[in-house]
């Protein structure tokens, strides 16, 4: 691909760091919209209190809230959850900000942060604010959820660059040594981007991310509603791993798509020529609400300080990709936590996720 466009982020020496760096902290915006789980919605705080007491211990858990009620509501919601909210800053704080949202997917409409290391040797930080349109304009209104990376940026006076495109998190996952995996279902479908093609697509991945080698997947799964995240198929899990879900089932909707991406991967080499280690995570069985296919993946883990966060959903498949998991991050602990209820919004612990990784030499606080 072509080299970087000068004056660009990462012709100034900005890149995306994996999500297994160490994280400052991760963000969340708090679910508030009843229509993303219709007739389900009561169930879905708790989880988000799961997620916080998980990851807080270990490292900032930031919460956009609208305003100073909604912060007091969820505030006793986390403390009759036994939830220590006392820290101001480093692991064990739990930081709101008043970010008014139109929805909980901060993987996608969150602050994507980028690093360098100046010539004095300093480390610094920016953030890219992609253009948000909920997934092809499926869901409106999505004008808060579009400001919310500038909004950070601004509070913590961080640099941010604006690439003018459409682009969410959960399309995209890179391995920190320059390659970038996504889908063509995702990022060549018209309702984003119509303007660009593939190659257009890869030059702002490369100037705003500093990756150097992006690998296409097929298709997403049934009942994905972002046309097909990468998030739900394939994950990095090191610079040289990659994991994938597949359906065993020939019968299933999902089983060649899969196998496909599959035997993609298995072609696939990293920037430097190698091949991956490709190891393989069990579907779930198939999940209805409402007559509809849910999205339900254990490639929708988050990967936080010390721990991973793995949906879970029946006994059997969950065992089996927790111990996957368990083999890829030696040094974390894999907690399945019941997802049931989550993934009816289409999502889970991913795409509700967004990591603010740490600089390299600064204190987290």
């Amino acid at each position: 691909m072509n080299r970087f466009t000068p004056g660009s982020p990462a012709a100034a020496g900005f890149r995306m760091p994996p999500e297994w760096a160490p994280h400052r902290g991760t963000f969340l915006s708090w679910p508030h919209k009843e229509a993303s789980w219709p007739g389900k919605f009561a169930p879905v705080p708790g989880v988000f209190c799961e997620i916080v007491r998980h990851l807080a211990p270990q490292e900032e858990v930031h919460i956009n809230v609208r305003d100073e009620a909604m912060e007091e509501e969820v505030r006793s919601r986390l403390t009759a959850a036994g939830i220590p909210l006392g820290k101001r800053a480093g692991p064990g704080a739990v930081v709101f900000h008043h970010n008014p949202t139109n929805d909980a997917w901060c993987r996608d409409h969150g602050p994507i942060f980028v690093q360098r290391e100046t010539a004095s040797g300093r480390s610094e930080e920016a953030i890219i604010d992609w253009g948000y349109n909920a997934w092809g304009g499926k869901y409106p209104p999505f004008d808060d959820d579009d400001v919310i990376p500038t909004r950070v940026g601004k509070k913590y006076g961080i640099k941010v660059f604006s690439p003018g495109i459409v682009m969410e998190g959960g399309s995209l996952d890179v391995n920190g040594a320059g390659t970038l995996l996504t889908t063509e279902s995702c990022l060549l479908n018209p309702n984003r981007n119509p303007g660009l093609d593939r190659a257009r697509i890869e030059q702002y991945l490369a100037d705003y991310l500093g990756v150097t080698h992006i690998l296409w997947l097929g298709d997403g799964i049934e009942g994905d509603d972002t046309d097909g995240h990468v998030d739900d198929l394939t994950r990095f899990t090191d610079p040289s791993t990659i994991v994938t879900v597949v359906e065993e089932d020939p019968r299933d909707a999902n089983y060649h798509p899969l196998r496909d991406n599959l035997e993609r991967l298995r072609q696939m080499r990293d920037q430097d020529g190698r091949p991956f280690r490709i190891l393989t995570l069990p579907m779930p069985p198939a999940m209805y609400q409402d007559d509809q296919r849910l999205p339900a993946s254990y490639a929708n883990f988050y990967i936080g300080n010390g721990v991973v966060l793995m949906p879970a959903y029946h006994p059997t498949t969950d065992a089996q990709a927790q111990a996957v998991l368990a083999g890829c991050f030696p040094g974390r602990r894999v907690v399945p936590v019941n997802s049931v209820d989550l993934v009816w919004g289409l999502g889970s612990f991913h795409c509700v996720t967004q990591q603010w990784p740490a600089l390299p030499g600064r204190p987290t606080s």
